[in-house]
Protein backbone atom coordinates (compact mmCIF):
# COMPACT_ATOMS: atom_id res chain seq x y z
CA UNK A 1 0.00 0.00 0.00
CA UNK A 2 2.33 2.56 -0.86
CA UNK A 3 0.32 5.34 -2.00
CA UNK A 4 -1.15 4.88 1.39
CA UNK A 5 1.73 4.96 2.90
CA UNK A 6 2.87 7.98 1.38
CA UNK A 7 -0.38 10.02 1.90
CA UNK A 8 -0.59 9.18 5.73
CA UNK A 9 3.47 10.20 5.41
CA UNK A 10 2.67 13.71 4.08
CA UNK A 11 -0.50 14.49 5.96
CA UNK A 12 0.86 13.49 9.35
CA UNK A 13 4.20 15.40 8.93
CA UNK A 14 5.73 11.65 9.87
CA UNK A 15 9.50 11.83 10.64
CA UNK A 16 9.56 8.05 8.93
CA UNK A 17 9.04 8.65 5.74
CA UNK A 18 8.76 5.06 5.32
CA UNK A 19 6.11 3.05 6.45
CA UNK A 20 5.06 -0.34 5.76
CA UNK A 21 1.00 -0.79 5.98
CA UNK A 22 0.01 -4.16 5.69
CA UNK A 23 -3.72 -3.08 6.19
CA UNK A 24 -5.30 -0.52 7.95
CA UNK A 25 -7.42 -1.71 11.83
CA UNK A 26 -10.08 -0.25 14.00
CA UNK A 27 -9.49 -3.85 16.24
CA UNK A 28 -6.74 -3.94 18.74
CA UNK A 29 -7.92 -8.07 18.58
CA UNK A 30 -6.90 -8.39 14.42
CA UNK A 31 -3.63 -6.84 14.79
CA UNK A 32 -1.06 -8.10 12.55
CA UNK A 33 2.85 -6.67 12.02
CA UNK A 34 2.91 -3.64 10.15
CA UNK A 35 -0.80 -2.59 10.66
CA UNK A 36 -1.90 0.60 10.73
CA UNK A 37 -4.38 1.13 13.89
CA UNK A 38 -6.64 3.78 13.98
CA UNK A 39 -7.40 4.19 18.22
CA UNK A 40 -11.00 5.16 17.85
CA UNK A 41 -13.13 5.53 21.17
CA UNK A 42 -11.96 3.27 23.54
CA UNK A 43 -9.11 1.80 21.02
CA UNK A 44 -6.67 3.68 23.08
CA UNK A 45 -7.17 1.80 25.97
CA UNK A 46 -5.16 -0.83 23.57
CA UNK A 47 -2.47 1.01 22.21
CA UNK A 48 0.42 -0.80 23.65
CA UNK A 49 -1.25 -4.34 22.93
CA UNK A 50 -1.10 -3.01 19.45
CA UNK A 51 2.35 -1.86 19.45
CA UNK A 52 3.16 -4.92 20.96
CA UNK A 53 1.90 -6.74 18.16
CA UNK A 54 3.64 -5.32 15.74
CA UNK A 55 1.69 -2.36 14.42
CA UNK A 56 3.48 0.31 12.11
CA UNK A 57 1.82 3.02 13.17
CA UNK A 58 -1.07 3.98 15.79
CA UNK A 59 -3.30 7.34 15.18
CA UNK A 60 -4.63 8.36 18.43
CA UNK A 61 -5.82 11.67 20.24
CA UNK A 62 -4.46 11.00 23.77
CA UNK A 63 -1.57 13.15 24.32
CA UNK A 64 0.21 10.80 26.91
CA UNK A 65 1.37 8.92 23.64
CA UNK A 66 2.95 12.39 22.38
CA UNK A 67 6.55 11.15 21.08
CA UNK A 68 6.54 7.90 20.34
CA UNK A 69 8.30 6.48 17.58
CA UNK A 70 5.24 4.57 16.31
CA UNK A 71 2.29 6.87 17.34
CA UNK A 72 1.23 9.90 15.49
CA UNK A 73 -1.07 11.93 17.73
CA UNK A 74 -3.84 14.22 15.97
CA UNK A 75 -6.79 16.57 17.58
CA UNK A 76 -9.13 14.14 16.19
CA UNK A 77 -9.09 9.99 15.38
CA UNK A 78 -11.60 10.19 13.12
CA UNK A 79 -11.74 13.27 11.36
CA UNK A 80 -8.05 12.08 10.50
CA UNK A 81 -9.55 8.67 9.47
CA UNK A 82 -11.70 10.71 7.27
CA UNK A 83 -9.28 12.96 5.38
CA UNK A 84 -6.76 10.22 5.04
CA UNK A 85 -9.79 7.89 2.90
CA UNK A 86 -10.85 11.12 1.40
CA UNK A 87 -7.30 11.42 -0.04
CA UNK A 88 -6.48 7.85 -0.75
CA UNK A 89 -9.63 7.48 -3.04
CA UNK A 90 -8.82 10.39 -4.86
CA UNK A 91 -5.37 8.62 -5.86
CA UNK A 92 -6.49 5.87 -7.32
CA UNK A 93 -8.38 4.68 -10.25
CA UNK A 94 -10.34 2.67 -8.76
CA UNK A 95 -14.79 3.44 -9.84
CA UNK A 96 -16.67 3.78 -6.31
CA UNK A 97 -20.36 2.38 -6.21
CA UNK A 98 -22.33 4.13 -3.55
CA UNK A 99 -25.17 2.40 -2.32
CA UNK A 100 -28.35 4.21 -0.63
CA UNK A 101 -31.84 3.60 0.55
CA UNK A 102 -33.91 2.94 3.29
CA UNK A 103 -34.65 -1.18 3.01
CA UNK A 104 -32.73 -3.63 0.81
CA UNK A 105 -28.79 -1.81 1.08
CA UNK A 106 -27.14 -4.70 2.37
CA UNK A 107 -28.81 -7.37 0.12
CA UNK A 108 -28.05 -5.01 -3.21
CA UNK A 109 -24.25 -4.52 -1.46
CA UNK A 110 -23.67 -8.46 -1.86
CA UNK A 111 -25.02 -9.59 -5.14
CA UNK A 112 -23.83 -6.50 -6.75
CA UNK A 113 -20.06 -7.15 -5.56
CA UNK A 114 -20.27 -10.67 -6.32
CA UNK A 115 -21.44 -9.71 -9.87
CA UNK A 116 -18.62 -7.56 -10.29
CA UNK A 117 -16.29 -10.03 -8.93
CA UNK A 118 -16.87 -12.49 -11.88
CA UNK A 119 -14.68 -10.42 -13.72
CA UNK A 120 -13.16 -7.20 -11.90
CA UNK A 121 -11.26 -7.00 -8.29
CA UNK A 122 -13.63 -6.08 -6.23
CA UNK A 123 -14.14 -4.74 -2.18
CA UNK A 124 -17.11 -4.24 -0.52
CA UNK A 125 -18.53 -2.72 2.71
CA UNK A 126 -18.16 -5.59 4.91
CA UNK A 127 -20.64 -6.20 7.57
CA UNK A 128 -23.27 -2.67 8.73
CA UNK A 129 -19.31 -0.68 8.25
CA UNK A 130 -21.84 1.89 6.50
CA UNK A 131 -21.89 5.49 8.80
CA UNK A 132 -19.55 8.31 9.21
CA UNK A 133 -16.65 5.95 10.62
CA UNK A 134 -17.63 2.31 8.08
CA UNK A 135 -17.31 4.37 4.99
CA UNK A 136 -13.65 5.88 5.27
CA UNK A 137 -12.47 2.50 6.85
CA UNK A 138 -13.90 0.59 3.82
CA UNK A 139 -11.97 2.98 1.36
CA UNK A 140 -8.16 2.78 3.27
CA UNK A 141 -9.24 -1.51 3.03
CA UNK A 142 -8.54 -0.60 -0.82
CA UNK A 143 -5.64 -1.69 -2.50
CA UNK A 144 -3.96 0.13 -5.57
CA UNK A 145 -4.70 -2.14 -8.48
CA UNK A 146 -8.88 -2.69 -7.27
CA UNK A 147 -11.15 -1.97 -9.52
CA UNK A 148 -14.05 -1.52 -8.01
CA UNK A 149 -15.34 -0.62 -4.42
CA UNK A 150 -19.09 -1.41 -3.38
CA UNK A 151 -19.85 1.09 -0.40
CA UNK A 152 -23.08 1.23 1.35
CA UNK A 153 -23.96 4.50 2.67
CA UNK A 154 -25.88 4.78 5.81
CA UNK A 155 -27.90 7.61 7.61
CA UNK A 156 -29.94 8.52 10.61
CA UNK A 157 -29.91 12.40 10.66
CA UNK A 158 -29.88 15.21 8.16
CA UNK A 159 -27.03 16.13 6.37
CA UNK A 160 -25.08 12.18 6.46
CA UNK A 161 -25.04 10.67 2.97
CA UNK A 162 -23.89 14.04 1.76
CA UNK A 163 -20.69 13.87 4.24
CA UNK A 164 -20.36 10.26 2.99
CA UNK A 165 -20.25 10.94 -0.52
CA UNK A 166 -17.97 14.09 -0.07
CA UNK A 167 -15.55 11.04 1.42
CA UNK A 168 -16.13 8.12 -0.60
CA UNK A 169 -17.06 10.65 -4.41
CA UNK A 170 -19.02 7.68 -6.01
CA UNK A 171 -18.55 7.71 -9.63
CA UNK A 172 -22.01 5.54 -9.32
CA UNK A 173 -24.72 5.51 -7.69
CA UNK A 174 -27.89 3.41 -6.40
CA UNK A 175 -30.77 3.99 -4.86
CA UNK A 176 -32.72 0.90 -3.68
CA UNK A 177 -36.31 2.66 -2.08
CA UNK A 178 -37.70 5.42 -0.07
CA UNK A 179 -39.37 3.74 3.11
CA UNK A 180 -40.50 4.83 6.67
CA UNK A 181 -36.74 4.36 7.96
CA UNK A 182 -35.42 6.95 10.48
CA UNK A 183 -38.84 9.09 10.74
CA UNK A 184 -38.27 9.48 14.22
CA UNK A 185 -35.25 11.99 13.18
CA UNK A 186 -36.61 12.96 9.26
CA UNK A 187 -40.43 12.97 10.57
CA UNK A 188 -42.02 12.42 7.13
CA UNK A 189 -41.19 10.07 3.83
CA UNK A 190 -40.15 13.63 1.98
CA UNK A 191 -37.55 14.34 4.12
CA UNK A 192 -36.07 10.97 3.74
CA UNK A 193 -35.86 11.26 0.09
CA UNK A 194 -34.06 14.58 0.29
CA UNK A 195 -31.17 12.73 2.08
CA UNK A 196 -31.02 9.56 0.00
CA UNK A 197 -31.32 11.25 -3.13
CA UNK A 198 -28.37 13.26 -2.05
CA UNK A 199 -25.94 11.01 -4.22
CA UNK A 200 -27.60 12.03 -7.33
CA UNK A 201 -25.55 15.50 -6.68
CA UNK A 202 -22.34 13.46 -7.21
CA UNK A 203 -23.10 11.32 -10.10
CA UNK A 204 -23.96 11.68 -13.40
CA UNK A 205 -27.51 10.20 -13.97
CA UNK A 206 -26.43 7.45 -16.45
CA UNK A 207 -24.36 6.01 -13.77
CA UNK A 208 -27.54 6.34 -11.31
CA UNK A 209 -29.52 3.45 -10.89
CA UNK A 210 -33.05 3.59 -9.53
CA UNK A 211 -35.94 1.53 -8.22
CA UNK A 212 -38.22 3.01 -10.51
CA UNK A 213 -41.72 1.80 -9.47
CA UNK A 214 -41.21 3.80 -6.02
CA UNK A 215 -43.25 6.96 -5.74
CA UNK A 216 -40.48 9.00 -4.99
CA UNK A 217 -37.88 7.50 -7.35
CA UNK A 218 -39.86 7.38 -10.45
CA UNK A 219 -39.61 10.93 -11.39
CA UNK A 220 -35.55 11.05 -10.61
CA UNK A 221 -33.22 11.30 -13.64
CA UNK A 222 -31.49 7.93 -13.80
CA UNK A 223 -31.32 4.23 -15.29
CA UNK A 224 -34.95 2.81 -13.79
CA UNK A 225 -35.14 -0.65 -12.86
CA UNK A 226 -38.55 -2.29 -11.88
CA UNK A 227 -41.83 -4.48 -12.69
CA UNK A 228 -43.38 -1.19 -14.51
CA UNK A 229 -43.68 -0.06 -18.24
CA UNK A 230 -42.03 2.95 -17.59
CA UNK A 231 -38.76 1.21 -16.15
CA UNK A 232 -35.59 1.41 -18.73
CA UNK A 233 -35.24 -2.36 -17.14
CA UNK A 234 -38.47 -4.30 -16.92
CA UNK A 235 -38.23 -7.31 -14.56
CA UNK A 236 -40.74 -9.79 -16.21
CA UNK A 237 -41.93 -13.70 -15.49
CA UNK A 238 -40.82 -13.32 -11.83
CA UNK A 239 -41.60 -16.63 -10.07
CA UNK A 240 -40.94 -18.01 -6.44
CA UNK A 241 -39.28 -21.30 -5.63
CA UNK A 242 -38.51 -22.71 -2.38
CA UNK A 243 -34.76 -22.52 -3.84
CA UNK A 244 -35.55 -19.30 -4.67
CA UNK A 245 -36.30 -16.62 -7.60
CA UNK A 246 -36.09 -16.65 -11.06
CA UNK A 247 -36.89 -13.31 -13.70
CA UNK A 248 -36.35 -12.14 -17.05
CA UNK A 249 -34.85 -8.81 -17.81
CA UNK A 250 -34.57 -8.10 -21.41
CA UNK A 251 -35.56 -11.76 -22.28
CA UNK A 252 -32.55 -13.11 -20.43
CA UNK A 253 -32.94 -15.30 -17.35
CA UNK A 254 -31.62 -14.70 -14.09
CA UNK A 255 -32.01 -16.90 -10.82
CA UNK A 256 -31.26 -15.89 -7.06
CA UNK A 257 -30.78 -18.21 -4.49
CA UNK A 258 -33.22 -15.75 -2.04
CA UNK A 259 -37.16 -15.02 -2.00
CA UNK A 260 -39.10 -12.48 -2.13
CA UNK A 261 -40.41 -9.22 -4.52
CA UNK A 262 -37.81 -7.10 -2.68
CA UNK A 263 -34.83 -9.66 -3.06
CA UNK A 264 -36.19 -9.85 -6.73
CA UNK A 265 -35.86 -5.97 -7.19
CA UNK A 266 -32.18 -6.18 -5.10
CA UNK A 267 -30.63 -8.72 -7.67
CA UNK A 268 -32.47 -6.64 -10.88
CA UNK A 269 -30.64 -3.47 -9.44
CA UNK A 270 -27.34 -5.94 -9.94
CA UNK A 271 -27.92 -7.50 -13.08
CA UNK A 272 -28.54 -3.63 -14.37
CA UNK A 273 -25.21 -2.48 -13.13
CA UNK A 274 -23.86 -5.67 -14.36
CA UNK A 275 -25.02 -4.90 -17.88
CA UNK A 276 -24.08 -1.44 -17.68
CA UNK A 277 -20.73 -2.37 -16.91
CA UNK A 278 -20.10 -5.35 -19.63
CA UNK A 279 -20.74 -8.29 -17.93
CA UNK A 280 -22.42 -10.81 -19.51
CA UNK A 281 -25.76 -13.23 -18.68
CA UNK A 282 -23.52 -16.12 -17.77
CA UNK A 283 -21.36 -14.10 -15.66
CA UNK A 284 -24.42 -12.42 -13.78
CA UNK A 285 -25.63 -15.11 -13.44
CA UNK A 286 -22.36 -16.72 -12.14
CA UNK A 287 -22.42 -13.68 -9.82
CA UNK A 288 -26.40 -13.70 -8.56
CA UNK A 289 -25.46 -18.35 -8.02
CA UNK A 290 -22.29 -17.37 -5.69
CA UNK A 291 -23.52 -14.96 -3.81
CA UNK A 292 -22.58 -14.92 -0.20
CA UNK A 293 -25.60 -12.48 1.69
CA UNK A 294 -24.75 -11.20 5.42
CA UNK A 295 -26.36 -13.06 7.79
CA UNK A 296 -29.86 -12.53 9.14
CA UNK A 297 -31.68 -11.26 5.70
CA UNK A 298 -34.52 -13.85 5.04
CA UNK A 299 -32.01 -16.79 6.09
CA UNK A 300 -33.20 -20.51 6.05
CA UNK A 301 -31.26 -21.86 9.14
CA UNK A 302 -32.36 -25.30 11.18
CA UNK A 303 -31.34 -25.16 14.77
CA UNK A 304 -32.59 -28.11 17.05
CA UNK A 305 -34.59 -29.82 14.51
CA UNK A 306 -36.98 -26.35 14.20
CA UNK A 307 -37.02 -24.63 10.76
CA UNK A 308 -36.78 -21.05 11.20
CA UNK A 309 -36.59 -17.79 8.58
CA UNK A 310 -34.30 -15.57 10.22
CA UNK A 311 -34.76 -11.76 8.90
CA UNK A 312 -34.15 -10.09 12.30
CA UNK A 313 -31.39 -7.54 11.21
CA UNK A 314 -33.64 -5.08 11.05
CA UNK A 315 -37.06 -4.10 10.29
CA UNK A 316 -39.48 -1.17 9.18
CA UNK A 317 -42.69 -1.08 8.24
CA UNK A 318 -41.52 -1.59 4.29
CA UNK A 319 -39.80 -4.61 5.07
CA UNK A 320 -42.43 -6.07 7.17
CA UNK A 321 -44.63 -6.40 4.61
CA UNK A 322 -41.98 -7.63 2.13
CA UNK A 323 -40.82 -10.23 4.58
CA UNK A 324 -44.33 -11.54 5.73
CA UNK A 325 -45.77 -11.65 2.25
CA UNK A 326 -42.78 -13.34 0.90
CA UNK A 327 -43.25 -16.09 3.68
CA UNK A 328 -46.81 -16.57 3.17
CA UNK A 329 -46.43 -16.85 -0.48
CA UNK A 330 -43.17 -19.43 -0.45
CA UNK A 331 -44.35 -21.57 2.37
CA UNK A 332 -48.14 -21.76 0.78
CA UNK A 333 -50.18 -24.33 2.76
CA UNK A 334 -47.55 -25.28 5.23
CA UNK A 335 -48.39 -24.37 8.77
CA UNK A 336 -46.46 -21.16 9.35
CA UNK A 337 -45.29 -18.87 12.69
CA UNK A 338 -44.74 -15.58 12.77
CA UNK A 339 -42.44 -13.81 15.65
CA UNK A 340 -42.77 -9.82 15.22
CA UNK A 341 -40.84 -7.47 17.27
CA UNK A 342 -40.91 -3.99 17.73
CA UNK A 343 -39.59 -1.27 14.85
CA UNK A 344 -37.41 1.43 16.31
CA UNK A 345 -37.42 5.10 14.56
CA UNK A 346 -40.40 5.71 13.54
CA UNK A 347 -41.10 8.61 15.07
CA UNK A 348 -44.63 9.62 16.14
CA UNK A 349 -46.84 7.57 14.12
CA UNK A 350 -44.63 4.45 15.40
CA UNK A 351 -47.97 3.09 17.04
CA UNK A 352 -50.23 2.93 13.63
CA UNK A 353 -46.59 1.36 11.89
CA UNK A 354 -47.23 -1.58 14.16
CA UNK A 355 -50.82 -1.91 14.37
CA UNK A 356 -50.74 -1.54 10.54
CA UNK A 357 -47.93 -4.52 11.01
CA UNK A 358 -49.74 -6.89 12.89
CA UNK A 359 -53.56 -6.45 10.65
CA UNK A 360 -51.33 -7.37 7.78
CA UNK A 361 -49.98 -10.22 9.02
CA UNK A 362 -53.06 -11.83 10.62
CA UNK A 363 -54.62 -11.11 7.28
CA UNK A 364 -52.04 -13.69 5.97
CA UNK A 365 -52.54 -17.23 6.03
CA UNK A 366 -50.30 -17.82 8.99
CA UNK A 367 -51.36 -19.75 11.82
CA UNK A 368 -50.04 -17.47 14.87
CA UNK A 369 -48.54 -14.51 15.48
CA UNK A 370 -46.47 -14.12 18.65
CA UNK A 371 -45.30 -10.81 19.07
CA UNK A 372 -42.47 -9.28 21.44
CA UNK A 373 -42.20 -5.46 22.51
CA UNK A 374 -43.47 -2.57 23.88
CA UNK A 375 -44.62 -0.95 20.65
CA UNK A 376 -46.34 -4.19 19.36
CA UNK A 377 -47.99 -4.47 22.57
CA UNK A 378 -49.65 -1.72 23.12
CA UNK A 379 -50.39 -2.17 19.36
CA UNK A 380 -51.95 -5.04 20.01
CA UNK A 381 -54.56 -3.52 22.11
CA UNK A 382 -56.20 -2.25 19.12
CA UNK A 383 -56.91 -5.64 17.13
CA UNK A 384 -60.23 -6.47 17.63
CA UNK A 385 -59.95 -10.11 16.84
CA UNK A 386 -57.19 -11.68 18.77
CA UNK A 387 -57.46 -15.53 18.14
CA UNK A 388 -54.26 -15.66 15.93
CA UNK A 389 -52.38 -13.33 18.10
CA UNK A 390 -49.65 -14.50 21.14
CA UNK A 391 -48.45 -11.86 23.41
CA UNK A 392 -45.10 -12.46 24.84
CA UNK A 393 -43.19 -10.73 27.19
CA UNK A 394 -39.96 -12.25 26.55
CA UNK A 395 -37.60 -14.28 24.20
CA UNK A 396 -37.64 -17.07 26.44
CA UNK A 397 -41.03 -17.40 26.58
CA UNK A 398 -41.00 -17.63 22.99
CA UNK A 399 -38.83 -20.27 23.19
CA UNK A 400 -40.59 -22.51 25.34
CA UNK A 401 -43.86 -21.55 23.28
CA UNK A 402 -42.43 -22.93 20.13
CA UNK A 403 -40.55 -26.17 21.41
CA UNK A 404 -43.93 -27.39 23.26
CA UNK A 405 -46.22 -26.29 20.23
CA UNK A 406 -44.58 -25.67 17.51
CA UNK A 407 -41.81 -27.58 17.19
CA UNK A 408 -42.87 -28.82 13.77
CA UNK A 409 -43.56 -25.54 12.01
CA UNK A 410 -41.87 -23.20 10.17
CA UNK A 411 -40.96 -19.62 11.89
CA UNK A 412 -40.15 -16.32 10.92
CA UNK A 413 -38.19 -14.12 12.49
CA UNK A 414 -38.95 -10.70 12.24
CA UNK A 415 -38.06 -7.35 13.97
CA UNK A 416 -35.22 -4.15 14.44
CA UNK A 417 -31.72 -5.51 15.43
CA UNK A 418 -32.08 -4.33 19.08
CA UNK A 419 -34.35 -6.73 19.92
CA UNK A 420 -31.74 -9.62 18.82
CA UNK A 421 -34.57 -12.32 17.69
CA UNK A 422 -31.83 -14.49 16.81
CA UNK A 423 -31.43 -15.37 20.57
CA UNK A 424 -34.39 -17.40 19.91
CA UNK A 425 -32.81 -19.55 17.62
CA UNK A 426 -30.38 -20.29 20.27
Amino acid sequence: MKKLSEIITKLLSLKNKKINISSVKMDSRKIEKDDVFFALNNGKNYIEDVLKKGASLVICDDKKWEGHERVKVVEDTLMTMQEIAYEYRKELSVKVIGIVGSNGKTTTKDIVYSILSTKYKCIKTEGNYNNHIGVPYTLLQLKEDDDYAVVEMGMSNKGEIKVLCDIALPDYGIITNIGDSHLEFLLNRENVFIEKSEIKNYVDSKNLILFGDDFYLKNLEGIKVGFGENNNYIIKDYIETEKGIEFQIDNEKYYFGMNGKHNCINASIGVTIGKKLNLSTNEINEGLKNCVVTPMRFQKIEKNGIKYINDSYNASPVSMKYSLETFNNVYKNISKIAVLADMGELGNDELKYHIDTIEYALSLDIEKIIILGKIMKEASNSIENKEKLIIAETKEEIKNIIRESFSDRIILLKGSNFNHLWEIME
